[in-house]
């Protein structure tokens, strides 16, 4: 009885690592929402009323279109990563073997979006938009040295969004939206088998949840905007399957392959989203903008499962943190729009709480683009954007799964494109 016990605790303490590490993916927010923002660096997100995509930057936007129109569009994301200063022990104390950092862990992404404004009468407003705000894609080779901290992640959130606004006078409107999110998630990592050879725990899950978005628009004179948005937190039980294959607990083989069922909740975070837009004169435009993300409400994680071990709680610490953004577009001519800016992310990944999963840091963005509308019912937008990251340290370590120390470098290069229709 105590070998199944011991034998147990070892499989559930690799469930909870996998499991525990999944959500920081969560940390990983996307900015990809609106090309037309891209181009400024999300400067003006709240306040710069372009195209339909004011449905995702602020829904009392609408309010400020004069025609129906509907906006679609994509970024696609290229991730170059460099691993420097790795050492990784096995839970005896040995070096991993074999062990390999090649980096270039995460592959390119595309991260797709639409949106739709329909005009109801003078002062009401109907929107609808769909957008992934989260989202995570490591995958490591096999022989990577931290791999029995993450091999592989993919985890993913979907939001679908009907929106209602209402315009009060010509200066000031409301918007209000219901959000529909959908997560989903594919996690896997290695354990250490010995002479057995490695074994692995593989987590899949996902749930449905709802939360709100809120905004504020005025116009205190002509040639100012000011706009103000809130996003709720949303609360997910991912419900799932956990897989273990060859996972060895020190006997004299390893465990029955087996599968346990498993749920974990967690909360993805609220934010407040201000920005101001400014017209210089009939060319210039200048915007700047600060969000907050309330990350400090991911704290911790309950870990429900079958075994007799029953619920187990996994700290965390994430911080709050803020977004900064600048940015401005020159009105060319009627048909062209030039666009720039510059924008500076917070990491809430402390060093102590940062994984192989999302070894992210702090983001510069510095990001162009252009409009060009050649009649006036459409309007095609690009952007270019590359981000910096600054260097970040991973120093993970547990009882079954050793230690991994490493440094990460990452830099992002992001190229947008959008059409938006108006009839």
């Amino acid at each position: 009885m105590h070998n199944n016990s011991n034998k147990l605790a070892v499989a559930i303490a690799a469930v909870s690592a996998a499991i525990s590490t999944s959500v920081a993916a969560g940390g990983f927010q996307l900015n990809e929402q609106s090309v037309s923002a891209q181009g400024t660096s999300f400067a003006g997100r709240t306040s710069n009323v372009t195209d339909a995509s004011i449905v995702f930057g602020n829904p009392a936007g609408m309010s400020f279109l004069d025609r129906a129109q509907v906006t679609a569009g994509a970024t696609y994301l290229d991730v170059n990563s460099d691993i420097d200063n790795a050492a990784g022990t096995t839970a005896l104390g040995t070096r991993v073997m074999p062990a390999t950092n090649e980096g270039d862990m995460v592959p390119g992404k595309t991260v797709p979006f639409g949106y739709l404004v329909q005009p109801i009468n003078d002062h009401l407003h109907f929107g609808l938009g769909v957008y992934a705000p989260f989202g995570v894609i490591t995958d490591y080779e096999s022989s990577f040295e931290g791999r029995y901290f993450g091999s592989y992640s993919d985890v993913q959130v979907i939001t679908v969004q009907p929106t209602l606004s209402i315009k009060f006078n010509d200066r000031f409107s409301a918007g209000f939206g219901v959000t529909y999110n959908r997560i989903d998630g594919e996690l896997e990592k290695a354990t250490y088998g010995g002479p057995f050879g490695d074994g692995s725990v593989n987590v899949q899950g996902d749930d449905e949840a709802w939360g709100f978005t809120f905004g504020l628009m005025y116009k205190p004179v002509e040639s100012t905007t000011l706009g103000v948005t809130y996003r709720s937190d949303v609360d997910y039980t991912l419900d799932g399957d956990l897989k273990t294959r060859n996972v060895y607990a020190g006997g004299r083989s390893p465990l029955p392959d087996a599968t346990y069922d498993a749920s974990l909740d967690i909360t993805l975070p609220e934010t407040i989203d201000f920005s101001v837009t400014h017209a210089v004169n009939d060319r210039w435009k200048v915007m700047a903008g600060a969000a907050l993300v309330k990350w400090s409400s991911f704290d911790r994680l309950v870990i429900e499962n079958d075994s007799p071990l029953g619920t187990r709680t996994e700290v965390q610490d994430y911080d709050d943190a803020w977004q900064y953004a600048l940015g401005t577009a020159y009105q060319v001519s009627p048909a062209w729009v030039l666009r720039a800016g510059i924008a500076y992310d917070d990491s809430p990944i402390r060093d102590a709480v940062r994984t192989v999963r999302v070894p992210s840091g702090d983001r510069t963005i510095y990001s162009l683009g252009a409009g060009w509308t050649p009649v006036p019912d459409l309007t095609l937008d690009v952007a270019y954007t590359y981000i910096d990251e600054a260097t970040a340290s991973v120093d993970e370590a547990s009882r079954t799964a050793g230690r991994y120390r490493a440094d990460y470098h990452n830099k992002i290069h992001g190229i947008g494109a959008q059409l938006t229709y108006r009839f």
